[in-house]
């Protein structure tokens, strides 16, 4: 990813996501049938063996393969022997993949899985939709699967944040383009020094115009970098920008703001597929701001946009007038650094890959109905639990 985050003349795209579940399920077929022709011709072109006689007889029966021992040399001259038995040798693979080992009754080795905490962003507004920042942590009860968790880990303050900005480059965003830009640098001024910005410009294709940096100048200069095409491949932007900051980022606090005007019509990625990859434990918090025509309002364009971002926590705005942006990105701002970081370790021993329904829930003293928005919950590796 280092190579394609260098932009010479022109931005790389992101590497494009491969679905290859359905390539898969399209070319089982013909694979399964080269396979059997294979054979069927491997059998009819194999010699017969000569059979064995005194003056033919049989080779010595030897292992295909030698074993582990047999085959592993023995230390130079000079090097130190490897220490430690077969046990000692798989704790320390196991903790590579964070697992843990001790040793209990009878020398016998016992694997613990390691449980990570599950971190969440949480807004607070109350019955009139204002901000609410001055909680602790005993505001708070978190739920999975509707058991009660314990709060590991509680942040109120203004924590950096890794933020990612997808602008639509698409042919009608052109007139719109000079008002989005200036809105979104509305996200950049209010940035702290600790903070990383990124921009991707999507059309058909998306492209890392800007990688992680805190230099308004580079962000800037990315922004007004404009390429209009026709298509949209919203989702397959949304799915690679937040895989580019899992690995590219250790920070924590983490969100997507995608301005566009219309939906998905040329990803690879369905839209369950995108909630999904958004919803795993380090997932970002997604805001959308849609410019869609006023005659699509109740479209499956906006239910689409409203649930990429509500199932991650976010918000999906939907402005009349691409003036009203500005203000949009301005409230936006203001709830990413009003967002309460909490962490939990969950207590769940499900297996596999499964999908974890969060719940959290906020009260102060004096009481109020408050409305918490964060997200609904995540999925588990294939490992179990939420490690």
């Amino acid at each position: 990813m280092a190579a394609e985050c260098q932009k010479p003349a022109k931005a790389p795209p992101f590497r494009r996501m491969i679905n290859w579940k359905r390539l898969c399920v399209a070319w089982m077929p013909a694979i399964a049938a080269g396979l059997f022709l294979s054979q069927v011709v491997v059998g009819q072109i194999q010699e017969a063996p000569p059979p064995v006689t005194n003056a033919n007889p049989a080779p010595p029966t030897t292992s295909p393969m030698p074993t582990e021992r047999e085959s592993a040399p023995s230390p130079k001259s000079g090097e130190p022997a490897p220490q430690g038995n077969a046990a000692s040798m798989q704790n320390g693979d196991s903790n590579q993949s964070g697992d843990s080992s001790v040793e209990g009754e009878a020398g016998q080795f016992v694997f613990r899985k390691k449980v990570e905490e599950v971190v969440l962003h949480a807004t607070v507004v109350d019955q009139q939709n204002n901000l609410v920042s001055d909680l602790g942590r005993n505001g708070f009860q978190v739920y999975e699967d509707g058991k009660p968790q314990q709060i590991t880990s509680f942040h109120q303050e203004r924590v950096p944040v890794a933020l990612g900005i997808l602008i639509d480059n698409s042919g009608s965003m052109l007139p719109k383009r000079a008002a989005v830009n200036q809105a979104a640098l509305n996200l950049i001024h209010s940035t702290n020094p600790q903070d990383e910005i990124f921009v991707v410009n999507f059309g058909e294709e998306y492209y890392l115009n800007q990688n992680f940096t805190n230099d308004e100048s580079k962000l800037r200069a990315a922004l007004q970098h404009i390429e209009t095409r026709g298509s949209t491949a919203l989702y397959d932007a949304v799915v690679a920008s937040a895989s580019h900051m899992k690995r590219e980022t250790t920070l924590q606090k983490r969100a997507l703001l995608v301005v566009t005007d219309g939906g998905d019509n040329a990803s690879q990625e369905t839209l369950e597929e995108a909630v999904q990859e958004l919803q795993a434990k380090d997932g970002p918090v997604v805001y959308v701001i849609a410019l869609t025509n006023p005659s699509k309002r109740l479209s499956a364009t906006m239910r689409a946009l409203e649930t990429l971002s509500l199932k991650t926590g976010g918000s999906a705005y939907f402005p009349t007038d691409v003036q009203e942006v500005d203000s949009i990105t301005r409230e936006i701002a203001s709830a990413i650094r009003s967002q309460y970081v909490i962490g939990y370790k969950s207590s769940s021993t499900a297996s596999g890959h499964v999908f974890h329904g969060i719940e959290v829930q906020a009260s102060d003293s004096s009481r109020r109905k408050l409305r918490v928005q964060t997200r609904n919950g995540y999925y588990s590796d294939s490992k179990g639990g939420t490690s």
